[in-house]
């Protein structure tokens, strides 16, 4: 199963690649130079010294039969362009969100909701916002059918909870005829 995580710059896709990759995960990140002055909005990510220019790629085995299969997209709007690539053949998404810069996420959202594509949002807590769950859910408009869930995408755990999110969000979108045939 193919799944993308997408999300503004420097909302932790790469991170929650890393976090749960049973391989050594293929990433495309390089260091940040001077031409990305004035054009990157570093704002949020102080400190930030490297960004994804491509994607990021991890798998997972579940089973003999069922592995899935991550990408991590890039965030920056100058990125976006490999996104519709990155969609093709995906069965569901993660927008990674931090609450901080929440009109990042609205991009993310638009797209997979353009592309019919099922997604959850995790919220990657900083530890350093104070909004609930449902303050998020009404600030991004989601519809009461997509799971918002709290995350730390630096934690093995945290990031296999919203894998697990999507699956169940996955199977569930599956007829029950077709689940009683497999």
């Amino acid at each position: 199963m193919k799944l993308v995580i997408v999300g503004g710059f420097g909302v932790g896709k790469t991170t929650m690649v890393r976090a749960v990759s049973e391989i050594r995960p293929l990433n495309t990140e390089a260091l940040m130079t001077d031409a990305g002055v004035g054009v990157d909005d570093v704002r949020g990510v102080p400190g930030k010294r490297a960004t994804t220019v491509a994607f990021d790629f991890g798998r997972i085995t579940l089973d003999a039969e069922h592995v899935l299969y991550l990408f991590g997209a890039p965030g920056q709007q100058r990125f976006w362009f490999v996104w519709d690539r990155l969609f093709a053949g995906a069965l569901g998404a993660i927008v990674l969100l931090d609450a901080r810069r929440i009109e990042e996420c609205w991009y993310s959202i638009d797209r997979l909701e353009h592309q019919r594509i099922p997604f959850v949002v995790a919220h990657n807590n900083f530890g350093e916002t104070t909004h609930s769950i449902a303050e998020l859910r009404a600030a991004l408009d989601l519809d009461p059918h997509v799971p918002l869930i709290e995350c730390d995408a630096r934690s093995r755990e945290s990031s296999k909870a919203v894998l697990i999110s999507l699956v169940e969000l996955l199977y569930s979108s599956v007829p029950q005829n077709f689940r009683e045939s497999v």
